[in-house]
């Protein structure tokens, strides 16, 4: 499908004001869609509402989770004037690139990842660019979910076992979850995530603030800071707002693309206030010498307390991700079959050796990068600010030179 200037404001709106009563009356329009007409199929995939069955929990579950833990050090590296700007800042251009996401998704009903995008702006080599990336940054994620959960287990039991021992058992659990195919089911699973960190958050600002360890040695602005040394902290709230690669997999399971950006707004909202609220309470409180992640921060009880609460959201946050990235390899290994719709053996087999794989391969990086800060600055560097901002920017602008997905 090729379309010049004068074509594409209409194609825009034609795709904006689709009706259900339309679609019903347009099969084919279905036939456009990333998972094909699923009326009877066995599996089916578009089955999310906004908020009910939950589209936005699950971008809350999948947004707010490690990136939060890291920002009171960032503050504590930058100051809280310009550590709270760039939360804020970053915050409005990722909802601004989020939005452009959901548009480009209405366009092109048959886009479901940043690869299709790929295809379509820069052919066959961007396809396959964007594809490796956007796996990879998935399974890194996934990795620090893994060192997450070790991290947290020794500091709950006082390393009472061996930290690969932890890790496997983190890998285990999070493969597990991870294996029923539709977001539907991760859903659930969301609000449980949603909660667990927002609660275990709470009581570390709580213990936090009454025992005020270093209280009163906060800067409003830290002199000297230079380059290099700034741009660990702001990479790492750069990964707070890394959710983007999955937000067209989100919109694609959507009963109707048209809430995506409702779902948007009520987690970006949600998402914003909590990180500048919970960022400048630790810093303030805990003072310049602020862990990472910001729970090591609590006294030695809480702090086994608000890793064992905030155990939900380390696992189901990495479930969520690692359910897009095996969902973009497992469609496009049966791409053009109708395989991904069936429960016998090839295609259920299929589905729980791709999660192994992935899994696995998140494992052993999270062997390999032992480092909590250090994973999460090598993520953000390497692929969030491309995917929360650049690449959405990149979305916009192909609507003038599109090429035929």
């Amino acid at each position: 499908m090729v379309r010049d200037d004068q074509n594409e404001p209409q194609l825009v709106v034609k795709a904006t004001q689709r009706s259900d009563e339309e679609e019903l009356a347009n099969p084919g329009y279905a036939e456009e869609d990333a998972f094909g007409n699923e009326d009877g199929a066995a599996i089916r995939y578009k089955t999310m509402e906004w908020w009910y069955l939950i589209c936005s929990l699950v971008m809350l579950a999948e947004n707010i989770s490690l990136g939060v833990l890291a920002l009171p050090q960032a503050l504590a590296v930058l100051g809280i004037v310009p550590g709270l700007l760039v939360i804020f800042i970053l915050g409005v251009l990722a909802t601004y690139s989020g939005l452009v996401i959901g548009q480009f998704k209405l366009a092109f009903p048959k886009v479901q990842s940043y690869a299709d995008c790929g295809e379509m702006i820069a052919g066959r080599v961007g396809k396959e660019i964007l594809a490796v990336s956007q796996v990879l940054i998935l399974v890194f994620i996934m990795a620090a979910h893994i060192l997450s959960f070790h991290v947290a287990l020794n500091a709950i039991t006082d390393h009472g076992m061996c930290t690969i021992v932890f890790s496997f058992f983190g890998l285990i659990v999070c493969f597990a979850l991870g294996l029923p195919r539709t977001l539907k089911a991760v859903s659930f699973l969301s609000i449980a995530s949603s909660l667990s960190i927002v609660v275990a958050v709470t009581v570390a600002m709580i213990s936090i603030g009454i025992y005020k360890p270093d209280v009163g040695k906060v800067l409003a602005v830290t002199p000297g800071i230079s380059v290099v040394q700034g741009l660990g902290p702001v990479m790492n709230i750069m990964l707070a707002y890394g959710g983007h690669v999955a937000f067209f997999s989100f919109a694609a399971e959507l009963r109707d693309t048209r809430s995506y950006p409702k779902a948007l707004l009520l987690m970006q909202i949600s998402a914003v206030t909590f990180y500048m609220v919970i960022s400048v309470v630790i810093y303030y409180y805990a003072g310049p010498l602020v862990a990472s992640p910001a729970l090591g921060s609590a006294p030695p009880l809480f702090r086994k307390i608000c890793y064992g609460l905030a155990m939900p959201t380390i696992v189901i946050a990495g479930v969520v991700n690692g359910s897009v990235a095996c969902k973009y390899v497992y469609r496009r290994i049966w791409q053009g079959t109708d395989v991904i719709h069936q429960t016998n053996f090839r295609s259920l087999g299929s589905w729980v050796a791709i999660c192994a794989v992935l899994w696995t391969l998140s494992w052993l990086i999270a062997e390999a990068i032992p480092n909590f800060n250090l994973l999460l600055s090598l993520i953000a560097a390497l692929f969030c600010s491309w995917f929360s901002c650049g690449k959405a920017f990149t979305c916009a602008d192909s609507y003038k030179r599109p090429k035929e997905l």
